[in-house]
C-alpha cells in the first residue's frame, strides 16, 4: 500500500498536525534543556540521596556533581520510571505514553535490529522541541529500535538482509533529533567487543552494529557485517564514556559559537551507557580521571561498578561546568546555567541487588517492587523557579509522586504548548501530566500511575502494578499509598486479576500483602475498576473524554453477528452494537475494486479468495463507524500461522500487527492490539495482512473481537480517580 512505501520518507513537521499549531514563545524565554538519564542506577547509587537511603559513609559512593545539581534545584524522593527495564522506559520518557500501550508487554527490544517502537508520526520530546525552534541532539544509548537498509535501498527486514554501508532507514533523526551519536542498545550487546574479550568479528558476525552517527554505521568496514577493530570507529567499550561526552560538549560548543544556531535554544538528551553491566569505565573524561577514581563519602576507593557510576557523575559535571563557564548568547551577561533546565535521572532501579544500591526498597531492576522502578530525579532551573541555582545551599526535596513519562506534558507547559487533541484523533502524550508545579515546590494531587515488567511473576513477567494514593471509595477517602499488583491478563487482555496489595505509607518494603484483608475488599474492587479503565481506554488523558460503557463486536462468540455475516454473503456488511453503527469491507491490497467475501468459523472471521480462509495473501479489512469512537482493542487469532501485517487509522503511520496467540519477536509479546485511539466518523481502521514495509513476513489471521467506547460530550468530564 502507498502509505507503507513512503513511511520512512515522511516529514515529521508535515505528518504531525498538532505541531503546526504549537505556540512558540520568545527566544529568550525558552530555556535550554539537558536531560541526562543513567542506565540501571538506583537511589543508593548517588550521595545526593544518602540521607534518604541511610547508607553509611564507607558504603556510599560520592557523586559530588549530582549533589551539586541537587543543591541547585529539587530532589524528588518518589520519582518513578514507567517500567523496570530500559527499552520501555525510554519509550515512555520520549513519548509520554506507557510503553505497554505499544507492543512491548515485557522485557526489552531484543536482537541486533529491534524494530522501532516509535511510529513515524508519533510526537516525541525531540519533535516537541523542534516545533518550538530548538536544536536537538542525542548522545548515548537509544534502545527504542532502528531499521537498516538493503543494498538496493529498501528497508531491511532484519540483520540478515542489512547492508551496513547504506544510510539507515530509521534512527533518532526520524524522531526529532538534528544530531545523534549513539549505540543501538546496551553497550555490551551493541558491538562485537565485550569488555576485554572480542566476539567473533567477520563478514558473517551476528552482533553490532557498533557506533552510529546519524544514519551512518561508522563502524562498518564494507566487508559484509565485519566491523572496524581499530581506529576512531572501533567499538571499544571502555572508551564510550569519553566518546559520548565529547560529542555532547562539541554539540554545545558549536551551538553557542554558531551565530545562527546561537539564537536558538538547545535540547540535549544524554542517555548514558553507564552503569549497565559490563562495567567498563573510561580512563578519563574531559581530563578528569574515571577508572580507579571512584571514592566513597569517607574516601575509600570503590570497585569497578563504582567507577562506572563515577563516570556518570563526571559526565554530568562536565556539562554543568560548561553551562556555568559560558555566557548565554541569547542573554548576554548571564551564564547558560541560569536559563537551562538540567535533569538527571535513571531508566530503572539498580542492576545490582545490593541494598546499598537499591536503597530502602524491595528488589531491583526488572521488578515492579519499588526497587525496580523508583529512581533518582534531580532538576534545576534557576530562571524558572526550580531551585535557587546555588550549589552551596542544601537544595529542596519534593515528595510528590512523579513519573518519567510526565516529562512531555511538563515541557509542553514550559513552552506554552497545548498537548495533542486526542478527541480529534491526534496522538501523543496520552499518559503524561505536567509536574512543573512540583518542580517549583508544590505537592501534586493523587492520580493513578502504572509500572510494568515484573521478574517475580512466573512464568509470564508481563505483570504490572498500579499506585493510587488516598482514593475515594464509596464516598470516603481511604488514606494510604496503595499499590496493587495484577497478573499479565491486565496488559495482554485488559482483565484484572489482582494478587498483591501494599500500603507504601506504612510498608515501603512491600512485605505485608493485604490483598485478602476482608476490610479492604471494597478498596481492591475500586482499584480494579480504576486499573481496567486506565489500561483499556488508551491513556490517562483519554479517561476524561471516553464514556464509561464499553461495547464489543464479537465475531467469535456472538451468534447473532455470525449469522448476520453468513446471511449477508457479500464483501461488505453493516451491523449495530448498541447505537453504534459499523461497516466492514473486505478487499485485496489497496485496490477497492477487488472485493473479498468473509468466512465465519469458531476462530473468528476471515476472508475467502486468498491462500486460505484467513485474512492473508495481501487481504485487508477496513472498518468505519457512524460516529467518533475510541477503539480500546482488536483481537486477532493466528492459529499457528504467521501473525504479520499492519494496522492503522486513516492515513496515520502503520504499526505491526500481533495476535493473542502469537509472538512478534524472540520474546513472547502476544496479546490484543490495544490502545488504538480515536477513529472519527467516516474514518477507516485498516487491518491488513501485508507487511507494512513490504519486506517482512506477511500475516495470516482471523478477526475475533473489537472493543470500543463512545466519546463523552465535551461538557462531561469523568473523575476516575
Amino acid at each position: 500500500m502507498k502509505i507503507r512505501r513512503s513511511l520512512l520518507m515522511m516529514s515529521l513537521t508535515a505528518s504531525i498536525a498538532w505541531l503546526i499549531f504549537a505556540s512558540i514563545s520568545s527566544a529568550s524565554d525558552r530555556p535550554n534543556i539537558i536531560l541526562m538519564m543513567a542506565d540501571d542506577m538506583g537511589l543508593g547509587d548517588t550521595s545526593a540521596y544518602q540521607d534518604f537511603t541511610g547508607n553509611s559513609d564507607a558504603d556510599q559512593i560520592a557523586t559530588p556533581n549530582m549533589q551539586r545539581l541537587a543543591n541547585m534545584g529539587v530532589r524528588f524522593t518518589d520519582a518513578h520510571a514507567p517500567s523496570s527495564r530500559c527499552s520501555p522506559t525510554r519509550y515512555g520518557l520520549l513519548t509520554g505514553r506507557y510503553p505497554w500501550r505499544n507492543r512491548l508487554k515485557h522485557f526489552v527490544l531484543f536482537g541486533v535490529q529491534g524494530d522501532p517502537m516509535i511510529e513515524a508520526d508519533r510526537p516525541t520530546l525531540g519533535t516537541l522541541m523542534k516545533s518550538h525552534g530548538y536544536r536537538t541532539g542525542l548522545f548515548g544509548k537509544w534502545h527504542v529500535g532502528l531499521r537498516y537498509r538493503q543494498s538496493d535501498g529498501r528497508p531491511a527486514a532484519g540483520w540478515d538482509d542489512a547492508d551496513l554501508t547504506q544510510p539507515m532507514a530509521d534512527t533518532p533523526l526520524d524522531h526529532g533529533f538534528d544530531v545523534c551519536h549513539f549505540t543501538s542498545r546496551s553497550h555490551g550487546t551493541s558491538g562485537t567487543a565485550l569488555g576485554t574479550k572480542q566476539r567473533p568479528n567477520d563478514e558473517h558476525q551476528s552482533h553490532g552494529p557498533g557506533h552510529i552517527d546519524g544514519r551512518t554505521v561508522v563502524s562498518a568496514t564494507g566487508r559484509g557485517k565485519q566491523l572496524h577493530t581499530d581506529g576512531p570507529h572501533a567499538y571499544v567499550l571502555d572508551e564510550l564514556g569519553g566518546r559520548h561526552s565529547d560529542h555532547a560538549i562539541r554539540f554545545l560548543s558549536e551551538h553557542v559559537r554558531d551565530g545562527e544556531a546561537a539564537s536558538q535554544p538547545f535540547f540535549v538528551y544524554y542517555p548514558s551507557n553507564s552503569n549497565h553491566s559490563p562495567y567498563t569505565p573510561d580512563d578519563e573524561i574531559g581530563g578528569v580521571a574515571v577508572a580507579g577514581a571512584s571514592r566513597s563519602v569517607s574516601g575509600k576507593p570503590m570497585n569497578v561498578r563504582g567507577d562506572f557510576i563515577h563516570e556518570n557523575d563526571v559526565a554530568l559535571g562536565r556539562m554543568i561546568d560548561f553551562l556555568q563557564q559560558n555566557e548565554d548568547p541569547r542573554r548576554p551577561g548571564h551564564p547558560l546555567m541560569d536559563n537551562t533546565v538540567v535533569i538527571f535521572t535513571s531508566d530503572n532501579g539498580a542492576e545490582s541487588k545490593s541494598k546499598t544500591a537499591t536503597g530502602p526498597f524491595r528488589s531491583n531492576k526488572g521488578s515492579c517492587y519499588e526497587g525496580g522502578h523508583r529512581v533518582p530525579l534531580l532538576v534545576a532551573w534557576k530562571d524558572g523557579g526550580v531551585g535557587d541555582g546555588d550549589p552551596q545551599t542544601t537544595g529542596q526535596t519534593n515528595t510528590s509522586l512523579v513519573g518519567l513519562h510526565d516529562m512531555f506534558a511538563t515541557f509542553a507547559e514550559i513552552l506554552g504548548s497545548d498537548l495533542p487533541d486526542l478527541r480529534r484523533g491526534q496522538k501523543g502524550a496520552e499518559d503524561s501530566r505536567s509536574v512543573l508545579a512540583a518542580w517549583r515546590g508544590k505537592t501534586l494531587e493523587p492520580r493513578p500511575m502504572f509500572y510494568h515488567d515484573h521478574k517475580q511473576a512466573k512464568p509470564d513477567p508481563a505483570a504490572s502494578a498500579m499506585r493510587l494514593d488516598n482514593p475515594i471509595v464509596a464516598g470516603q477517602e481511604k488514606r494510604g499509598q496503595w499499590k496493587i499488583f495484577f497478573d499479565p491478563a491486565l496488559l495482554r487482555a485488559g482483565q484484572t486479576n489482582p494478587f498483591e496489595l501494599y500500603d507504601l505509607a506504612t510498608d515501603p518494603m512491600e512485605t505485608h500483602n493485604l490483598i485478602q484483608e476482608p476490610t479492604l475488599q471494597p478498596l481492591v474492587a475500586h482499584l480494579c475498576d480504576v486499573a481496567r479503565l486506565h489500561r483499556n481506554c488508551g491513556g490517562h488523558r483519554y479517561s476524561d473524554i471516553a464514556l464509561s460503557k464499553t461495547f464489543a463486536i464479537d465475531f467469535q462468540f456472538d451468534e447473532a453477528i455470525r449469522d448476520h455475516i453468513k446471511n449477508t454473503q457479500s464483501a461488505a456488511f453493516n451491523l449495530n452494537v448498541g447505537e453504534i453503527g459499523a461497516e466492514i469491507i473486505g478487499q485485496y491490497g489497496d485496490s477497492a475494486a477487488v472485493k473479498r467475501g468473509f468466512d465465519v468459523s469458531d476462530d473468528g472471521i476471515g476472508m475467502v479468495g486468498g491462500a486460505s480462509a484467513a485474512v492473508d495473501s495481501g487481504e485487508t479489512m477496513t472498518i468505519r463507524f457512524d460516529r467518533d469512537v475510541l477503539i480500546e482493542s482488536v483481537s486477532l487469532f493466528a492459529g499457528g500461522q504467521p501473525c504479520g501485517g499492519f494496522y492503522k487509522i486513516g492515513d496515520n503511520a502503520p504499526l505491526n500487527i500481533y495476535c493473542v496467540d502469537a509472538d512478534i519477536d524472540s520474546q513472547d509479546q502476544s496479546g490484543v492490539l490495544s490502545d488504538i485511539g480515536v477513529v472519527r466518523k467516516g474514518q477507516t481502521l485498516t487491518l491488513s495482512s501485508e507487511p507494512f514495509l513490504g519486506v517482512e513476513t506477511p500475516g495470516s489471521w482471523r478477526l475475533r473481537r473489537i472493543q470500543l467506547r463512545e466519546l463523552a460530550p465535551r461538557s462531561i468530564r469523568y473523575n476516575t480517580e
